[in-house]
């Protein structure tokens, strides 16, 4: 029964890293409009979820994600890619954490740590023309390793 338990460990341990992708989430999908994320770190996935497409556009809505650091925070930049119909848009870098300023409650956070967030987001988005976005955010701490890495496709029919 030892023998059974220990392949099946090993097995549920190295079967991700035979993966060379993570799949596709579904963040919501309603009416109109869809919203997916795949991570493009090759080796860490996150968790997201929010409550219901309705909202996005013109209130305030809840969001939920979490994920399990790989590497410290002191620093934290982040790079944002908007490519609107097949064409290249918008390009967006900010730093979001510095070694002496804690602007997020992420900021500060070591490796082996979780963050967690729940709460409200608003966008400010008052409408959303028909397409088909592609939204890619890159997170990087101040040794310029990968944070989070994610693609967001948005299908506004």
């Amino acid at each position: 029964m030892k023998m059974l338990n220990a392949a099946i460990l090993i097995l549920v341990l190295f079967y991700p890293s035979l993966s060379t992708e993570w799949p596709t989430h579904t963040v919501c999908k309603e009416n109109n409009l869809e919203i997916y994320y795949k991570s493009c770190d090759p080796v860490q996935d996150f968790a997201l979820s929010i409550d219901g497409c309705a909202n996005i556009l013109t209130n305030t809505f809840n969001v939920r994600a979490a994920m399990v650091l790989r590497h410290n925070i002191t620093e934290l930049s982040m790079n944002i890619n908007l490519i609107i119909n097949g064409k290249s848009i918008l390009a967006y870098s900010q730093k979001l954490c510095e070694p002496n300023g804690r602007r997020f409650i992420f900021c500060g956070k070591k490796k082996g740590e979780h963050i967690y967030y729940e709460g409200p987001v608003t966008l400010g988005i008052h409408e959303l023309p028909q397409g088909e976005y592609t939204v890619s955010v890159k997170l990087y701490n101040g040794d310029h390793l990968t944070v989070a890495c994610a693609n967001f496709t948005i299908k506004n029919k």
